[in-house]
């Protein structure tokens, strides 16, 4: 795996750490409020779900942290991509669904460090 895709990788794992502790712990709050253009009382009423979706976020940036922890193999190669590949669909789902941000803020930075991962083999 190239030092180009993996930094990608990481950076999308980072990310998604991120949307991790914003939906789960600060979805709430007035940072949380702020970035998800919520109202309080939208965002209590949606809490539970949050995180959940913050829960599942998680487990893709868990997917890419174990694949680059794993070495330069086949499985290592494997797992990354399954999971920028679900980023990649999530982002595009959440793009339809909820916001055309979700395009640029993850379905991008996914889509980049997988076509780095496949094309910088």
């Amino acid at each position: 795996m190239s030092a180009t895709a993996m930094a990608l990788a990481a950076f999308v794992a980072t990310e998604h750490l991120a949307f991790l502790v914003l939906e789960m712990f600060l979805w709430q709050k007035p940072i949380g409020l702020r970035f998800f253009r919520q109202t309080p009382d939208i965002a209590a009423a949606s809490a539970a779900l949050a995180a959940n979706q913050g829960l599942y976020n998680g487990f893709l940036a868990a997917g890419i942290v174990a694949g680059l922890a794993i070495g330069n193999t086949g499985a290592s190669f494997a797992l990354v991509a399954f999971s920028l590949s679900c980023v990649i669909v999530a982002g595009i789902f959440g793009a339809l669904t909820v916001s055309w941000r979700t395009l640029v803020l993850q379905t991008l930075p996914g889509a980049a460090a997988l076509a780095a991962l496949v094309f910088l083999r």
